[in-house]
């Protein structure tokens, strides 16, 4: 007889083709899950709102995804996405006050947020699917949030235990590290209420985790610390020295890049007049800063960003081939870079610059390639960013302290320095440290939880 693999149902919104910033995670953790045996269905985002509501996709990310894994797209009511009266429904078309008036209810009412209608949809697409199979345990990741509503609700309805992934705060600002929401917010009781009933709750660091423990003490016991990593099957390994350090005596620049996406969060002036005083250095004088990503996360929002990395004088970006703009003298706009392609990019470049918003609450996941590409590494954030908590050990950090530019130059020089000097054992060195933060590792502690809920259930 052959042994049933555990089924696990996934609720994961942003999932491939996705390109916000957190797909990456559930991607990798719905391809690790399967790996190891498991019966992986995941419910994520209609294509249509992807492409056609917020324009936001990377057609080769699905590549990427193991063929074994059973992927839903239940519908999402696009009311707050719609612009032109055309879309509207005939009931919104013939009573526009009313309809508005009905929507705004049920987010003070029913639950906070716009994506409510996909976690209905979901529960619904969840308990048939359920009936001709029984799902094992639930992970929901956030956000959007209504995936834990809707895991909640599952819950409730089934007894099928259930894992919410904060990969993202729900009610903290974890830029200003204020709360998100005045008391009384539906949200605060949506939230106690999801923690009250999760089998575990998952964090991406220390900070975020106390934060929700001292609001929640409840439920703190319950409460998981899994990192975030880096993925073998887009950053294979590498021993290479970078490019500056190959070159003979004398010849060549240093490339500095930055890899990413580029939000109005991040220190970008402070980025630039840093980057431009290391330029007056001699031995940088035709360095170059290349930008890899998009600019925002959804359509709409690289105007503004473009113009933050204008030159000094005010004059536009000049535009080069195949989409490439120059900002400020040596710093070019590349364009965004699938994740199946980032390889080559880093091992083309010198010198990594990690630009980052935010501060104890926000490690970003692109560190964890960062220290995989066996790089120097300038820090460009506010002091306090949780990320030095993970660059703290890694050999080739260079970290300026602060964003003042003057510091921020003297890093960028002495990193540069690094990175001529760089042999296969150093850059081996870096690699063995970020080996630690391989995705496999990190998800090891959520691997473990899974299985002992899912053999919990089965034995039940």
């Amino acid at each position: 007889m052959t042994e049933r693999r555990p089924r696990l149902l996934y609720l994961a919104f942003y999932f491939p083709p996705s390109r916000a910033s957190g797909v990456y995670r559930p991607r990798a953790t719905a391809n690790r899950l399967t790996e190891l045996g498991w019966d992986v269905t995941v419910f994520a985002a209609p294509l249509s709102f992807l492409h056609d509501a917020i324009g936001s996709v990377d057609d080769k990310l699905m590549e990427t995804i193991d063929p074994r894994i059973t992927l839903e797209r239940p519908e999402l009511n696009r009311f707050v996405w719609q612009t032109n009266v055309r879309d509207y429904s005939r009931f919104r078309g013939a009573f526009p006050q009313l309809a508005q008036s009905m929507y705004t209810w049920g987010q003070k009412h029913v639950f906070p947020e716009h994506y409510a209608s996909w976690a209905r949809a979901s529960v619904r697409r969840a308990l048939r699917l359920h009936t001709r199979q029984k799902f094992d345990v639930v992970l929901a990741t956030g956000n959007p949030f209504a995936s834990f509503a809707a895991a909640w609700l599952f819950h409730k309805l089934t007894r099928t235990p259930y894992i919410i992934d904060y990969r993202d705060s729900w009610t903290l600002d974890q830029f200003s590290e204020e709360p998100r929401y005045e008391d009384g917010h539906p949200a605060w009781r949506w939230e106690r209420r999801v923690l009250k009933s999760a089998a575990n709750s998952l964090y991406v660091n220390e900070a975020q985790r106390s934060w929700h423990a001292d609001r929640y003490p409840r439920a703190a016991d319950r409460m998981m610390i899994v990192l975030n990593g880096w993925d073998t099957d887009t950053l294979p390994a590498t021993a290479e020295p970078p490019p500056f350090a190959r070159a003979a005596a004398g010849e060549g620049a240093p490339r500095f890049s930055f890899v990413g996406t580029i939000t109005d969060q991040q220190p970008i002036e402070e980025m630039v007049e840093g980057f431009t005083r290391a330029r007056e250095h001699f031995e940088m004088k035709s360095a170059s800063l290349d930008l890899y990503g998009y600019f925002g996360f959804f359509r709409g929002a690289d105007n503004a960003l473009r113009k933050r990395f204008a030159a000094d004088d005010g004059s536009e970006a000049s535009a080069g081939s195949e989409g490439e703009h120059t900002f400020a003298p040596g710093v070019r706009y590349c364009g965004p870079v699938s994740k199946t392609e980032l390889a080559d990019v880093y091992q083309n470049s010198d010198v990594l610059v990690f630009l980052n918003g935010g501060g104890r609450y926000v490690t970003s996941g692109k560190i964890f390639e960062y220290m995989a590409a066996g790089r120097p590494i300038v820090s460009v954030h506010s002091p306090g960013s949780a990320a030095e908590e993970l660059l703290r050990d890694y050999p080739l950090w260079f970290n300026p302290g602060g964003l003042d530019p003057a510091d921020i130059a003297d890093s960028m020089i002495a990193a540069a320095k690094a990175a001529a000097g760089l042999d296969a054992p150093q850059v081996a060195a870096a690699r063995d440290y970020a080996n630690r933060f391989e995705r496999s590792v990190a998800l090891e502690p959520l691997v473990r939880r899974l299985t002992e809920l899912a053999a919990r259930r089965g034995a039940g």
